[in-house]
């Protein structure tokens, strides 16, 4: 126990030990500058310095622009960079997919690739439709209770108004006798029209030329998309005043009727009407005579 305490002795005796630490003129061996130091009072201000020093560091490290210096560690604007970047991508992906939708629709308007069965638009009646009797027409007791209910209330609302039951008006590209009826069922999505020479050709409706070009099979052809879904298609034009990207009003001309190498019978007109990629039948919406 006594030699524990003499190693204790020993080891404080060590470290509270003043030492002078003298700084002398190598020459005159004047001294220039002293200090009185021990081992603890070293120890300490080596721990104290260390102990900043570490939190100095980290503090660079975390909060400053400084660190950007260091190996290993991105920059604030390629960080930006890369997050812009990456939101543009997302952007870009959503308008690829929506021009590929866009693009498979007018395709169908191109090519007549329809698959039947699949069809329930206006007049296009599935091939697995049941007909309608009378009787099936006939109004439930609980429909006639709810007409009733709600003649009632219209009848003492005062306040309400009148709506229009649609939404857009189509304008008749053409007035003519048509040759050639939309027939759905020998896949024929279109009517032919029979006109005189240098007859207008208009357009049915405000909307955006997305097509406007000569093809092989009819001619000069010009597709236009409208709103709600709605692409007028008109082939077999003998001359076009429209190209590719110009915006047209409702009833404005975009191209004359007339006789083209492929037609022997006179000018006529191929109009087509689709809504949502399915055709339908132009004659329920507009009144060619």
């Amino acid at each position: 126990m006594s030699a524990k305490r003499l190693k204790k002795q020993i080891i404080r005796k060590k470290l509270l030990t003043k030492n002078r630490l003298v700084i002398l003129n190598e020459d005159t061996f004047e001294e220039i500058f002293s200090l009185r130091l021990n081992l603890m009072n070293v120890f300490v201000g080596i721990t104290s310095i260390s102990i900043v020093m570490i939190a100095l560091v980290t503090y660079i490290i975390a909060f400053t622009p400084l660190r950007e210096y260091i190996p290993g560690y991105a920059s604030t604007k390629l960080k930006r960079e890369a997050t812009a970047n990456a939101t543009k991508s997302d952007s870009l992906i959503k308008v690829i997919q929506e021009n590929e939708m866009y693009l498979a629709s007018v395709k169908k308007v191109l090519t007549g690739e329809l698959d039947r069965s699949h069809l329930s638009r206006d007049s296009i009646k599935p091939a697995d439709q049941k007909e309608l009797t009378e009787d099936d027409m006939k109004p439930s007791e609980a429909d006639m209770k709810l007409r009733e209910e709600v003649a009632l209330e219209d009848k003492y609302n005062l306040f309400e108004k009148a709506k229009p039951k649609v939404n857009v008006v189509l304008f008749a590209p053409v007035q003519g006798h048509i040759t050639q009826p939309y027939n759905p069922a020998q896949k024929h999505f279109a009517l032919e029209i029979a006109l005189a020479n240098n007859t207008p050709v208009k357009a049915i409706a405000a909307g955006t030329v997305v097509l406007a070009d000569w093809t092989p099979t009819y001619g000069n052809v010009i597709i236009i998309r409208h709103n709600d879904g709605i692409i007028s298609v008109y082939k077999k034009v003998a001359s076009l005043t429209k190209e590719q990207g110009d915006i047209v009003r409702s009833g404005e001309v975009i191209g004359l009727a007339g006789t083209t190498g492929s037609q022997a019978a006179g000018a006529q007109l191929h109009f087509e009407l689709w809504k949502d990629g399915y055709p339908i039948n132009p004659t329920q919406f507009i009144d060619f005579d």
